[in-house]
């Protein structure tokens, strides 16, 4: 298969919103703090808390973040993911955004931007998911969201023309 990839499968219908991809992530990202700030995927409430989508950095094709830097500060590793370099990272926000998703953000403590990089291979968020609502699988396309986001505007669209 061309262009096989890892991604973050993200399946909303089997999130609880339980959080703990979030925490997960949070001590990732802190090195063992539990600072769900620092988390680079979150949990979206939907339809009055009675479902939830966990959403991340979709490391897309476009990469605005990375166009964006001035400083050329976001590359890409092996993983496929788009990270950061703290080192060359001077915290203008520019990065943020450009990102039209909302999935890069500013550490204020640092004055640093940040956002999934896949845990270096091994994402926290996927190993946390107790439901496998956030899995790290072995794909051909980058369209995490696939036949759940096609059925939901197929719905929408019903709704709206009857």
């Amino acid at each position: 298969m061309p262009n096989v990839t890892n991604i973050l499968h993200i399946t909303p219908e089997r999130c609880t919103g339980c959080l703990r991809c979030e925490l997960a992530c949070s001590m990732q990202q802190t090195s063992g703090l539990l600072q769900p700030a620092k988390s680079v995927i979150r949990v979206a409430p939907l339809e009055a808390h009675t479902s939830y989508a966990p959403y991340t950095c979709f490391q897309c094709a476009e990469a605005w973040c990375m166009t964006a830097c001035p400083v050329d500060a976001i590359s890409i590793a092996p993983t496929g993911a788009k990270v950061v370099s703290w080192e060359r990272c001077t915290g203008c926000k520019l990065c943020t955004i450009a990102c039209p998703y909302g999935t890069i953000f500013l550490d204020l403590d640092r004055h640093k931007a940040f956002k999934c990089n896949y845990c270096g291979g091994d994402p926290a968020c996927a190993r946390a998911c107790p439901t496998q609502a956030i899995e790290y699988i072995e794909a051909g396309t980058r369209d995490w969201q696939g036949a759940f986001a096609a059925e939901r505007a197929q719905r929408d669209l019903a709704a709206a023309v009857a």
